[in-house]
């Protein structure tokens, strides 16, 4: 069957070890997306994603902002929104006392840091994006006021807390909230009720109903990629892919940092 969408992850999987965006990579995007258009679906917020869309020359795509927790259609329509809703937000973010991990909570293009720690600064540098600065009690009450919950928590430090934060949401709230660690000293939480793959096939019968999910190539490189790998007719996992990823799927391309994106597309594409 022909490839008629392309999506791919971002950290990790279509920016290099300096996430940048190659210029091998820009050019494979731009000499098919007239024919084939291509989807950024990620944990980052809309805001970073539409500065990569910006520079590939994809603005007119829709996107899949906070691993599906958040879809937005060509015009910037919101087409599906699913929040940890705000008392398991609260509960999470208050399981640890706060001077021992660093909490920031995310809201469609809202990103909101208790302090501009190394954290902060960090993530800042990484996605291009600045946050808003607001002590984590006044963030909470806030949106309690409001019942708000998160479409993304991130808290990072020291890996023995995020264990303990891992476990205290194993423990009260599996059934609701998802944790996996992207790196050994970042937690990403969200919404359970959903995943790369559910949000992609949603976006599809959205925005593209006369496409299936057989017409599409994926990339990806952890597991929170794994389900929409499966789930495509081209799932390709890129050679720096977690083990496991590796061993699930079966179609590999080169590294991120070998432009493994855009070597893929120029094969198949």
């Amino acid at each position: 069957m022909e490839c008629k969408l392309i999506c791919s992850d971002i950290d990790g999987t279509l920016l290099d070890v300096n996430r940048h965006l190659s210029k091998e990579t820009i050019a494979a995007v731009q000499r098919v997306k007239s024919k084939i258009p291509f989807l950024l679906i990620s944990s980052r917020m809309p805001e970073s994603m539409r500065l990569l869309q910006t520079e590939l020359g994809t603005m007119e795509t829709p996107l899949i902002a906070y691993n599906g927790a958040l879809i937005l259609g060509s015009e910037g329509n919101i087409i599906q929104s699913t929040e940890i809703p705000y008392w398991i937000t609260d509960a999470i973010c208050n399981c640890i006392p706060e001077f021992k991990l660093h909490f920031s909570l995310y809201h469609q293009d809202e990103w909101i840091v208790p302090r501009m720690d190394f954290w902060a600064k960090r993530e800042m540098n990484n996605t291009r994006v600045s946050p808003k600065v607001s002590p984590l009690v006044d963030t909470l009450a806030l949106w309690k006021q409001h019942q708000k919950g998160a479409h993304k928590i991130m808290a990072m430090g020291d890996s023995e807390y995020l264990d303990w934060v891992e476990q205290f949401i194993s423990k009260n709230y599996s059934n609701q909230v998802n944790a996996y660690r992207s790196k050994d000293t970042y937690l990403e939480i969200s919404n359970n009720q959903l995943d790369k793959a559910s949000a992609l096939a949603k976006l599809l019968s959205t925005e593209y109903p006369n496409l299936s999910m057989d017409e599409v190539m994926a990339f990806g490189d952890n597991y929170n990629d794994q389900t929409m790998l499966e789930s495509v007719g081209w799932g390709i996992a890129v050679a720096n892919a977690k083990p496991e990823i590796l061993f699930s799927i079966k179609t590999h391309t080169l590294t991120n940092h070998q432009h493994g994106v855009a070597f893929a597309i120029g094969q198949h594409c």
